[in-house]
């Protein structure tokens, strides 16, 4: 029954992620690049390239391959930061495309979002939390 459950658990992620991918594609881009822009846009246009890797989850060698074709396409651009760091900036062209692109995935989630009560949103984060602290001890004892 538990693994049930976890299964459950996995279904539904999937089926969320599946659903990420499906808008990334209705809207003419690949994921990592729709996690770049998401980022940026969290942001404000602009962070430290780094970050995108650790807020995404995503290898760093996948994000900087975004990286370089939204360059190319002229919708980000790097500076140099402070020592090592580069901080990776939305152009102009670059904030009316993630205006176009990633402000319809933000416009959704805030309609769910609202919708649900605060104890609702809250029991939401803590749990999802919780799991994923689960998962980080248990993978320890198995990686």
């Amino acid at each position: 029954m538990h693994y049930l459950k976890a299964g459950q658990y996995t279904y539904l992620a999937g089926e969320i992620n599946a659903l990420y991918h499906e808008a990334a594609v209705k809207m003419g881009i690949s994921d990592s690049v729709q996690n770049v822009l998401y980022v940026l846009c969290e942001k404000g246009g602009r962070c430290m390239q780094s970050e995108v890797s650790k807020l995404t989850g995503i290898s760093r060698q996948t994000i900087n391959s975004a990286i370089r074709n939204l360059e190319k396409d002229g919708i980000v651009y790097l500076e140099q930061g402070k020592g090592r760091n580069t901080i990776l900036c939305l152009t102009e062209n670059g904030k009316e495309f993630a205006a176009e692109k990633i402000l319809p995935l933000y416009e959704a989630e805030n309609k769910i979002w609202n919708e649900w009560t605060a104890e609702e949103q809250q029991q939401y984060l803590t749990l999802t939390e919780k799991y994923r602290d689960g998962l980080k001890k248990y993978l320890k004892d198995i990686l």
